[in-house]
């Protein structure tokens, strides 16, 4: 076997892997954690023995699944509570969260599936999210009515977006973002949105 044989097919299984992860991520997020893996080798159009030589076991599947974006929105939080000035840091949070959900719909369920596996580093990034909020709140930035559950609420709410393309779904969240910011302020600033888009059913 040649090196750019070899090289082609670890290229074929990493596609393998990513699509398998990104069927996984959105049937689990849509019907819940019970969809079969024979089931999502199909959407993803592999064998099912494609799906285990990379997941030996569906845990592995749902870790796997999870991990890699709490991880990006672990670290997007981490971002926003350096910030010396919290209201800046809540926003920067929402505005990034609300973008990486437009791009990938499965992603607030890091924050609504309890996975044993996973279940240190989701309550690490809730703690770390509830932080700045209650930082924000004291600065005088946030509404005081506000709870963390309203922000989940909007984050899945930011996932229903549905357009024509991932630059459209982007460009709509944004747009909803700047409307959710607003309202979670606690003063009446209204700043000017970005512009309305064009949505349409995929």
């Amino acid at each position: 076997m040649t090196a750019e044989v070899r090289e082609r097919l670890r290229s074929d299984a990493r596609d393998n892997r990513a699509r398998i992860l990104a069927v996984a991520r959105a049937a689990f997020a849509a019907e819940g954690l019970d969809v079969p893996i024979r089931e999502i080798a199909r959407r993803a159009q592999v064998g099912p023995a494609t799906v285990y030589r990379h997941f030996p076991a569906k845990e592995a599947l749902l870790e796997a699944a999870f991990a890699e974006p709490l991880a990006l929105c672990s670290a997007i939080v981490e971002e926003g509570l350096a910030d010396p000035d919290p209201w800046r840091g809540f926003r920067l949070v929402i505005e990034k969260l609300m973008e990486a959900h437009a791009l990938d719909r499965g992603l607030s369920r890091t924050f609504t599936t309890r996975l044993p596996y996973l279940a240190a580093d989701r309550d690490r990034t809730m703690r770390m999210f509830a932080r700045l909020l209650r930082d924000a709140k004291e600065a005088g930035g946030l509404r005081p009515d506000l709870v963390l559950e309203d922000v989940v609420v909007a984050l899945m709410a930011n996932e229903g977006i549905r357009a024509s393309s991932p630059e459209t779904r982007v460009a709509a969240s944004r747009r909803f973002a700047a409307l959710m910011i607003q309202s979670f302020r606690a003063d009446p600033v209204r700043e000017p949105l970005p512009p309305p888009v064009r949505l349409g059913a995929q």
